[in-house]
């Protein structure tokens, strides 16, 4: 029996979706098709950074002889941004996603998009605005103002604001407007974030799943899914991924040539970035100027809701069949 310890909650703000991917996943190794052939440990890590197992308080140290495998199913920082991947490489325990240099350049959206450009990938004009620093910037209003006045005069209305790490849609900002724009950075400065303000790129969302040497390809690359948003939305916000307001269409409708396209930029993006085990890359389709890599997710959701399962499903795969593919690729000695 393999035991497989499933490292789940973290102290980002994606805590509860990552239980909910940890739970997910958990109920799988209960199930009938892999509770023969494996061990799981629920490994729980609180908002303030402490590691439990079984109930009790517990160090990565400790878990060496413990567990044979990690599975990460951890969201945002510390889990998604390379900082758990070094603790883990430190001990020696193997783990599922991608190594810590390729994490943290995958999660940082600056980082990233600088890659996508490296690869000939277009992706949305940026401006990159360092964390907030009072006695640096000045009172936060004034900043705030400030900031405004210079991205209206770099780049053309609308924008889309963001925090420069982070998953999940949260803390996202479109702005039309000056005052819009105002407030996002007051939003911004109160979150103590480096924020990156984007041209806003409207368009037909996509996102594509990849997964290394499944079902003998080297870079076997899921159905895109085409997302489509509530009139009421602007972007794929938290409450449209998580609580069934948007229609995630699997395959999604798209033209043989985009749909190739989607294929081809996923695998590049998941090979470029040097990504390990599964990735999923986010894009918008441009009517006139094609598309647009908006950003990739090393980590991506493992929930009943998210993305990667349905992908899995329309191409007659499960949720058992990928964890068994995820450890053996992690953990060869099987």
């Amino acid at each position: 029996m393999i035991r497989i310890g499933v490292l789940r909650g973290g102290t980002s703000t994606e805590h509860d979706i990552s239980l909910s991917t940890g739970e997910h996943i958990l109920s799988h190794f209960k199930g009938d098709k892999l509770k023969d052939s494996y061990t799981p440990l629920d490994i729980y890590i609180d908002k303030s950074g402490l590691w439990h197992s079984n109930g009790l308080p517990t160090t990565p140290e400790q878990l060496v002889h413990k567990v044979d495998l990690m599975i990460n199913a951890l969201h945002g920082e510390y889990g998604e941004d390379g900082k758990v991947q070094k603790i883990l490489d430190g001990f020696q325990i193997p783990y599922t996603g991608s190594g810590a240099m390729a994490s943290a350049i995958g999660f940082n959206k600056a980082l990233s998009k600088e890659a996508f450009a490296r690869l000939g990938i277009q992706t949305p004009q940026h401006i990159l605005y360092p964390a907030y620093q009072i006695d640096f910037d000045g009172p936060r209003d004034e900043y705030a103002i400030a900031k405004a006045h210079e991205v209206m005069r770099k780049m053309p209305p609308p924008y889309i604001v963001k925090p420069l790490t982070g998953g999940s849609s949260m803390g996202i900002h479109v702005c039309k407007t000056f005052d819009e724009l105002v407030r996002a950075f007051r939003v911004g400065v109160g979150q103590n974030v480096s924020i990156l303000v984007e041209e806003l790129i409207e368009g037909r969302e996509a996102t594509v799943g990849v997964i290394d040497g499944f079902r003998g390809q080297e870079t076997y690359v899921l159905p895109p899914i085409e997302i489509r948003l509530p009139s009421e939305k602007t972007h794929f916000d938290y409450e449209a991924k998580y609580y069934g307001a948007s229609e995630e269409i699997c395959p999604g409708n798209f033209s043989m040539s985009e749909k190739e396209e989607l294929v081809r930029l996923a695998s590049l993006i998941h090979t470029g970035l040097n990504l390990s085990h599964y990735s999923r890359s986010d894009f918008i389709l441009h009517p006139k100027k094609g598309i647009y890599a908006i950003e990739v997710n090393t980590l991506p959701g493992l929930t009943e809701q998210s993305l990667i399962p349905k992908a899995l499903h329309a191409v007659g795969s499960s949720m058992p069949e990928f964890l068994e593919h995820l450890i053996a690729r992690a953990y060869p000695q099987k």
